[in-house]
This record gives structure tokens, C-alpha cells and sequence, in this order.
């Protein structure tokens, strides 16, 4: 389907008018769960031309974390796919919300079941535009508050990269695989299209056996990629139609170190790694767009003028060169938060947390060569990256240890070919079963009910004991480094194979 931007404005003003006289307006939040389709994107322009937030809702979602995400972003409105209505109400009563569900295409829409908060305030840069949730370490997802100035400088910094990265006013067109629920699509590709008059090309998902093809029907000639998509395409057989398209450049994250040089080799075209968070937007990220890129070694680049940064120990102070520790950013202006996120809705504590001391505490250890490059090296945070998904460990232990027959459970990344990292649960059994492989498989199919696929145990280690400290917490080290032992052992189970989206 193709659409010009003069239907997208009539599209987006038409649902305007319907959305202001059903009441919302400014302060509002209203759930999106529409996929990466057109109608997304002019409920989204509509909604943001009041003063409305959007809450984009990933369809991999289940029954606790839709009841979790849409209680606490107190959203007014939910608009769905009709397939998804009665999963969506249910979380919707769970979370006693006074929302109601409707159809993208619905005549009419339920009046706005309150005020709109902010109604006397004008709209403006400050105004929430989007909230995102991303995992952190306590178990829960946290909300970023993410305003229009947000958006804007996401968009007019790409805009204005140059090196293998400049686009070309008019002339660009950007494909991308990636879900709407991620700032990468939502900030990054649809703003940079927008703000330069190029083509957004968006993509259901990333479909390998396709994605050529879709490459070269849509004419693209900027592709966003993640780290699994790269180790995914190398694996088909070369092709004599591999180098033919018309990509200039890809941006995005977390290629394979050994798969870096060989994919440009074979499909003709720079991977240009970046790095960025939700929380840091543009203005803490920080790309390879100049050479010499490293390829293969985990660089993107040095920092802009815009952000300041420092590396540091454990102690919070500055390591020498060449030194791995962790990578502190803020704005390089006055305000240092200027277009960062706004904060984690109702936890001011965690988002002071993250701004000790004045910096944005990234929680990802890099190192900085002498020339000023950086290199990523590990994450401190305790989270399992997955095909680009941030994953809790802690919301996938909460989840696991309400099962009858599990006593403990921790859960580790373990280094995974394809997806960077998989998750893998060490679980003490209440009773030690007869069968370790049927029992892994069931309680993996019991936490698909509860949990979105990705998120379940791609491994399942049964063990006596969990690593643990005086105090009774988890020892994170000892854990990944027992994980990582126990693979390929009898009582490690491989369960990778019932983790398929839609199970």
C-alpha cells in the first residue's frame, strides 16, 4: 500500500475532528495496539496534533503485562485490531480502567471517560508526545515520558548527519523491519522521512526469506537493522542478485563482530553502527558515520559536539583510555536533560537514580580508544538483549517463581549466534523430576501463557542451589558464568525451539 503525505494529513485531520469531538485533548494517553500499519501512523498525528499521547502496545503482549501497561499509563482510550478487542478489555477490567476498546475504523468513538488533564495549556514542545516502555532491573517496565521536542531533534539530527549517513532531501527511502513500540522506528525512521520529504517503507516484521525482494520492489536506499537481521541474511545461500538494490547505507545496532566486514563484502553496502537508549534519544547518541568505522570490533563512533560524556568506574570516577567502565552522557548546553526523556512516569526516584549526580547512568560498559572512538564492550544492567528486545531478568524470575512446582529461580543471558543474547533460567525444582526435559518443556509452555515468547527461557537449568550472597541476593556473575557452563550438560535444556512468535 502506498500512501502520499497529502492522504496522510487528510487521514490525520479526519481522525483529529473525531477525536476532539469524542473529548480527548491535551493530557490524555490513548493505547495504540495497530502493528507497524498505516492506520498507526494517523491515529498517531491525529492524536498528537491535541496534545493526546500515544501508548504503542507490542501485539506479543499477555493478559498480566497488557493489564500492567495500560493501568499504569491511566491510558483513556484503547484502539485496537478487532482480533485483539477481547484480550484487550480484559486487561482493560483487570487494571479497573475506565477505557474502552474501539476499532481503528470505528464511525464513532467513546466520549473521553474524563477530562483532558492539560486542557488550559497550550501544545508545544514540552508536551508528551509518546510513552515507551522499556525494561529495566526492577521486574517491571518502566514508562519514558517522551515529549515532541524529543521527536524533533531525533528527526532533525539524522536529517543533518553527513558522511555515509547524509540523506538526500526528497530522495531517500528508508526501509525498516522494526516495531513502532521502539524509538528506533518511531523517533528515528519516521521522523528523519518526514522532516527530509523521503519514504517511510514500513515492514510488517523482518521476513529474511523476503526481505531482498522487499528491498528492491520498494526501491529502498537506507535499511534500519538490528544485530539478528545481518547474522540471518549471511546464513542463506549467496545469491548472484545479493548486491542488486539500491541501499546506500544501513543504521543500526549490534552486528556480529565476524559477520561486520563479511555482510558489507557480500551486499554492497556500509553497516553503520549507533548506540542510544529510550532514555537518551538523539542527544546521547552516538554513531559511526565517519571512518574509519572499525569494522568488526563493536565501534559507533565518536560523540558529537552536542552530548558530553565521561567513562567510569565503579566509583563514578574517569578511567584512562583504552579502559573499560561505564558510559555516563547528558546534553552539552545548558539544560543538560534538553530533549532526553522526561522521566519515568509515577517513579521520580528511579529517574533521579538514573541522573545521579548530573549524568545519565547508561548502565553499558564501553571503552574509548586514543583517537576518541568508542567501542562497546558489555552491559552492566541485568537485562537479557534479545534480537534487539530488552528483557528484564527480574520481571522473568517474578513470573517463573509463581509456578507450584519451582522453590527458586534466576534467570542469565547466555551468548546465543543469532540473537545476541538468549535467556536462560537456572531453576531449583521443589522436587526433582523423573524427567528433565519434559519438565523444562512444560514449565516453558507454561510461561508462554503468561509472558510474551521472547521473553520465556530458551534454556532451562535445573540446579540445587542458586548463587547467592550473605544478604540472600543473586550473585549476577557467578549466575551467567553457571549458566554458561551448564549448556550442552544433561540437565540443561535446550527449549529454544517452543519460542516462535504466535505460540
Amino acid at each position: 500500500e502506498t500512501v502520499s503525505y497529502a492522504q496522510a494529513l487528510a487521514a490525520a485531520e479526519a481522525l483529529r475532528m473525531r477525536y476532539a469531538q469524542a473529548g480527548y485533548g491535551h493530557g490524555h494517553r490513548v493505547a495504540l495496539s495497530l502493528d507497524n500499519r498505516p492506520e498507526f501512523f494517523f491515529h498517531w498525528w491525529a492524536l498528537n496534533a491535541l496534545g493526546v499521547s500515544v501508548v504503542p502496545v507490542h501485539a506479543a503482549l499477555r493478559h498480566a503485562e497488557l493489564s500492567y501497561l495500560l493501568g499504569h499509563s491511566e491510558c483513556a482510550l484503547v484502539v485496537a485490531r478487532p482480533d485483539r478487542h477481547a484480550a484487550l478489555q480484559a486487561a482493560l477490567d483487570a487494571a479497573s480502567s475506565s477505557a474502552v476498546v474501539c476499532a481503528a475504523d470505528d464511525a464513532s468513538l467513546a466520549p473521553a471517560p474524563f477530562a483532558a488533564p492539560a486542557a488550559a495549556q497550550p501544545v508545544g514542545r514540552d508536551t508528551e508526545c509518546a510513552l515507551l516502555y522499556t525494561s529495566g532491573t526492577t521486574g517491571r517496565p518502566k514508562g519514558c515520558r517522551l515529549l515532541n521536542g524529543y521527536f524533533l531533534r531525533a528527526g532533525r539530527w539524522y536529517a543533518e548527519l553527513d558522511g555515509h549517513c547524509t540523506l538526500r532531501p526528497g530522495m531517500e527511502r528508508i526501509i525498516t523491519p522494526l516495531p513502532v513500540n521502539h524509538m528506533n522506528a518511531l523517533a528515528f525512521s519516521t521522523m528523519a522521512a518526514l522532516m527530509t520529504g523521503g519514504a517511510l517503507v514500513q515492514l510488517d516484521r523482518f521476513h529474511p526469506q523476503s526481505w531482498w525482494a522487499s528491498v528492491r520492489d520498494s526501491g529502498a536506499t537506507v535499511v534500519h537493522y538490528l544485530g539478528v537481521m545481518p547474522a540471518m541474511l549471511l546464513g542463506a545461500a549467496p545469491d548472484p542478485a545479493d548486491a542488486g538494490h539500491q541501499v546506500r547505507f544501513g543504521f543500526g545496532a549490534g552486528v556480529g563482530g565476524e559477520q561486520h566486514g563479511a555482510f558489507e563484502e557480500r551486499f554492497g553496502f556500509p553497516l553503520v553502527e549507533a548506540w542510544a537508549m529510550t532514555e537518551t534519544g538523539a542527544v546521547g547518541c552516538v554513531i559511526a558515520n565517519h571512518e574509519p568505522r572499525h569494522i568488526g570490533q563493536h565501534a559507533f563512533g565518536k560523540p558529537q559536539a552536542h552530548m558530553a560524556w565521561r567513562v567510569v568506574d565503579d566509583d563514578g570516577h574517569d578511567v584512562a583510555p583504552g579502559t573499560p567502565g561505564e558510559l555516563w552522557v547528558r546534553g552539552a548546553g545548558s539544560d543538560p536533560r534538553q530533549d532526553f526523556f522526561a522521566g519515568y512516569l509515577k517513579d521520580d526516584a528511579a529517574t533521579e537514580e538514573a541522573w545521579a549526580h548530573g549524568w545519565f547512568h547508561t548502565g553499558d560498559v564501553v571503552r574509548v580508544d586514543a583517537d576518541g572512538c568508542m567501542f562497546f564492550v558489555d552491559r552492566k544492567k541485568n537485562v537479557v538483549r534479545r534480537s534487539g528486545e530488552n528483557i528484564s531478568a527480574v520481571e522473568v524470575e517474578t513470573v517463573l517463581a509463581t509456578h507450584p512446582e519451582v522453590k527458586a529461580v534466576a534467570v542469565a543471558p547466555v551468548p546465543d549466534a543469532v540473537r545476541g543474547d538468549e535467556v536462560c533460567a537456572c531453576v531449583v525444582p521443589h522436587e526433582e523430576p523423573n524427567n528433565a526435559t519434559e519438565w523444562a518443556q512444560a514449565l516453558v509452555r507454561w510461561a508462554l501463557e503468561q509472558l510474551s515468547y521472547y521473553k520465556v527461557p530458551g534454556y532451562v537449568v535445573l540446579v540445587d542451589e542458586l548463587p547467592l550472597t550473605l544478604s540472600q541476593k543473586i550473585q549476577r556473575g557467578q549466575l551467567r558464568e553457571l549458566a554458561q557452563r551448564a549448556l550442552g550438560q544433561p540437565h540443561a535444556v535446550d527449549t529454544r525451539a517452543l519460542k516462535k512468535s504466535g505460540a
